[in-house]
């Protein structure tokens, strides 16, 4: 280290812990669930579920947090599966909406309680205060 800088350990940094504690919640995803489905994927379908209404391929995009060209390439792979469909918009024939198909509700519906199962499991180490704090935390970080 020269002169002046700072003492830096990259244990102590926020991106290098979340980046390990992700690792570990997808390690413990791919443990529990039957590996049809990425999470990407189950949050999008969890949007589509909840929304009242279709809702547009950019829309879907910012209510799961990634850009275009990731949505675009889930969306394909979501439509090819059956799970979404996509349909013409009443008000703008250039636009196209889309809504969870029933295939897709019946895969939500085994999933819900497996995603549980796997936040419950990388949250196992913290006591209930400290995950209700950490996830308070992380809903202030983003």
């Amino acid at each position: 280290m020269q002169a002046g800088e700072h003492h830096y350990v990259l244990e102590d940094q926020v991106g290098f812990l979340l980046r390990l504690a992700y690792q570990r919640h997808i390690a413990i995803y791919a443990a529990k669930t039957p590996g049809d489905i990425t999470p990407v994927q189950f949050s999008m379908l969890y949007r589509l579920v909840h929304e009242r209404t279709p809702v547009s391929q950019n829309a879907l995009g910012r209510l799961v947090g990634v850009d275009a060209a990731t949505t675009k390439g889930v969306v394909a792979r979501l439509l090819a599966r059956g799970l979404i469909e996509k349909t013409s918009d009443a008000d703008d024939r250039r636009r196209h909406t889309l809504s969870i198909t029933a295939s897709g509700r019946a895969m939500m519906e085994n999933h819900v309680p497996l995603m549980r199962s796997v936040s419950a499991a990388t949250m196992a180490p913290l006591g209930a205060a400290e995950q209700e704090q950490l996830v308070a935390l992380l809903k202030r970080l983003t």
